[in-house]
């Protein structure tokens, strides 16, 4: 199920608030300062549901970048999270492959998000592209929140959606891609 994260139907969104509570329990280091998202990044939010139980969940953040002088229209993941009681079963690999296909008809030019690095093999088999040596620069160009920065152990993936992004797919590797969404979503 898709919808515009703000018309996420309070059941379903209730569900989705406990799922990342439990995968990055509140009080724990590792918890986003927040789940809500930037408006202007137009979050979707897409969810694996079996009947009213919602399996995994995850958002889609869109904005314009420009990189090697090339502008782009890029989406990227976040929030990805799956039940705790269902892991293992597939439903996180195949709501991460209906997203590379959905930000595919979405008239994107490319995906683009940082994941932690023992999670690259599970995107990739979700038909995601490592970027060997990219680095994500989010935040604002004022107060960059790079994902080389210490502390993080992250990789990033990406999918080329246009031609136009497949023909300048070599200009991403190795290279420092200013995303910039902000300072409510630091990093997607």
């Amino acid at each position: 199920m898709n919808f515009p994260e703000a018309d996420t139907p309070p059941a379903l969104n209730k569900q989705v608030s406990e799922l990342r509570d439990e995968a990055w329990p509140p009080d724990s280091a590792s918890a986003p300062g927040t789940f809500a998202h930037d408006p202007a990044l137009r979050p979707v939010s897409m969810l694996l549901v079996d009947g009213a139980t919602v399996l995994a969940a995850l958002d889609i953040l869109t904005k314009e970048l420009v990189h090697a002088g090339q502008r782009y229209r890029a989406a990227g993941l976040s929030t990805v999270v799956t039940r705790g009681t269902a892991r293992g079963q597939g439903h996180g690999r195949r709501l991460v492959t209906a997203a590379r296909e959905a930000m595919a008809a979405m008239d994107l030019d490319i995906g683009l998000f940082t994941c932690d690095r023992p999670l690259q093999p599970f995107y990739e088999s979700a038909g995601w592209q490592h970027l060997p040596g990219a680095v994500l620069i989010g935040g604002t160009p004022q107060a960059p929140f790079p994902s080389d920065r210490p502390g993080f152990d992250k990789v990033t993936l990406a999918g080329f959606f246009s031609s136009r992004a497949r023909s300048h797919r070599s200009a991403f590797p190795h290279s420092r891609i200013e995303l910039y969404p902000g300072e409510i979503d630091k990093l997607w």
